[in-house]
């Protein structure tokens, strides 16, 4: 399937199940009907690239359920121009998505089949965004601060150092939990100390592990 119009006609149908879902973030629903989903999946699954559901992919992981995606990103509340650390880059979406709002992305990936497939798919379809092959627990200091930072698999607990990567006034956006399910956590610095955490449901991720694996 090339981005033709049945594809455009299925992502305007996943948008339409978004909305009343209760997405209501605008710039996230037309960034989610403007990346081609199913160019981030293995053509032999095309047909499910539209459906509202997490997805396998390679060396393990999961291409996020559309629903979830829309929930972190519009939690983010991204602007143009924001600066926002992914750690697990997954597939590439939700790095696209975020570039596909305006963001300048940086995105780390620990398994470097993901990494380097991420990559080449993004940069096909046109999309810039600072690719990194490693551990997202440290997160990416020398690139920040960040204006949010989006953490795409389960973690018990968030590193102290990440929202120490933020912007006064930044969102750092988690699902934090065991391997059975998580709690969507939002982190907002206020100031210099001072940082707000609020939940926003739960969501079932792959687990977040540390160290990185060279399987290509």
């Amino acid at each position: 399937m090339n981005d033709d119009f049945e594809a455009k006609g299925k992502r305007k149908k996943l948008v339409d199940e978004l909305r009343r879902k209760g997405i209501s973030d605008e710039e996230v629903l037309r960034a989610i009907d403007t990346v081609p989903r199913h160019k981030f999946m293995d053509p032999a699954f095309l047909g499910h690239a539209y459906v509202d559901k997490a997805f396998p992919i390679s060396s393990g992981q999961t291409i996020s359920q559309p629903y979830t995606v829309a929930v972190q990103t519009s939690l983010l509340k991204v602007k143009k121009r924001d600066k926002i650390l992914e750690i697990g880059t997954g597939s590439g979406y939700q790095a696209a998505i975020l570039a596909e709002m305006g963001a300048k992305v940086y995105t780390i990936e620990r398994f470097r089949e993901l990494y380097l497939k991420a990559q080449q798919t993004l940069t096909a379809l046109g999309y810039s965004a600072d690719f990194f092959y490693g551990d997202g627990y440290a997160g990416k200091p020398q690139y920040g601060p960040f204006n949010g930072i989006i953490i795409t698999a389960a973690i018990n607990e968030i590193p102290d150092e990440l929202p120490q990567q933020l912007i006064t006034g930044g969102r750092l956006v988690a699902p934090v939990g065991d391997n059975s399910f998580q709690v969507m956590t939002l982190i907002e610095r206020e100031s210099e100390d001072s940082f707000k955490t609020t939940t926003h449901g739960t969501f079932v991720f792959v687990p977040m592990l540390r160290g990185t694996v060279n399987d290509k």
